[in-house]
């Protein structure tokens, strides 16, 4: 029983491992949250956006970059939850 569980199960659990990850970095793309930081930041200086705008975006992107950088933390140390 344990050669089929290490030559089944243990493949598919290693595929679900590498697609979990692939998903979180996807979800949860920081480089792409802190590319968009610097995006609103460049059209707030060149005139496009108002402050109150700048600073309504800014605040929602900070807040998803930080959670993007704790999902990250999350995976990398294994405390990742299932909530159901």
């Amino acid at each position: 029983m344990i050669l089929v569980d290490d030559l089944l199960f243990r493949p598919l659990v290693s595929i679900a491992d590498v697609l979990h990850s692939l998903a979180v970095d996807e979800m949860y793309d920081i480089e792409g949250v802190q590319d968009e930081l610097k995006e609103t930041h460049l059209l707030y200086e060149i005139g496009e956006l108002s402050h109150e705008e700048y600073e309504r975006k800014k605040a929602t992107l900070e807040e998803r970059l930080e959670i993007a950088e704790d999902a990250h933390e999350r995976l990398r140390s294994g405390k990742v939850e299932v909530k159901r």
